[in-house]
């Protein structure tokens, strides 16, 4: 069985009446804390910080705010070529002279990568690419249309 020793008045009433805390009463009530929650932590429970809490006092860095932080959805080119023709067949891509055409804005990406091997020709139509992915999709007969990020 577990036993609950912290908040158990009989840890502080052993013994004795006072168990070596004088007058009755002085080791008995929230005195013996030394001040609620964070109370102290600056003064005399600064021991405990030290030990316990080093980075609990002081400020760490900088937080940008949200509107200025890009998030960036990536997909693999590699990626694209697997699904080319499913995403044919959902309605989110088509053909166009033998050639995929692929908007990733309509994916929910916003950056092609270069992983992969690409077979068929595409099209592929995003706000940023990587220049290994550019290399690779025009090696395999297609084209990639850059397209520019609108402020959201």
């Amino acid at each position: 069985m577990i036993t609950k020793r912290k908040g158990k008045k009989s840890r502080k009433m052993r013994g004795s009446r006072v168990c070596g805390w004088g007058r009755t009463g002085q080791h008995r009530k929230h005195g013996g804390k030394g001040g609620r929650r964070g109370s102290g932590l600056h003064k005399h429970k600064w021991t405990y910080i030290i030990k316990y809490a080093p980075d609990y006092f002081g400020k760490r860095g900088f937080t940008r705010p949200r509107c200025l932080v890009k998030i960036s959805r990536a997909v693999n080119v590699g990626q694209l070529c697997e699904v080319a023709d499913k995403l044919v067949e959902t309605g989110l891509a088509r053909i166009d002279g033998g050639v995929y055409v692929i908007n990733v804005r309509e994916l929910g990406y916003n950056k092609v990568l270069g992983e992969g091997r690409v077979t068929k020709p595409l099209q592929v139509i995003a706000p940023i690419i990587t220049e290994k992915a550019k290399r690779k999709i025009e090696e395999a007969g297609g084209k990639v249309v850059v397209e520019t990020l609108e402020k959201r």
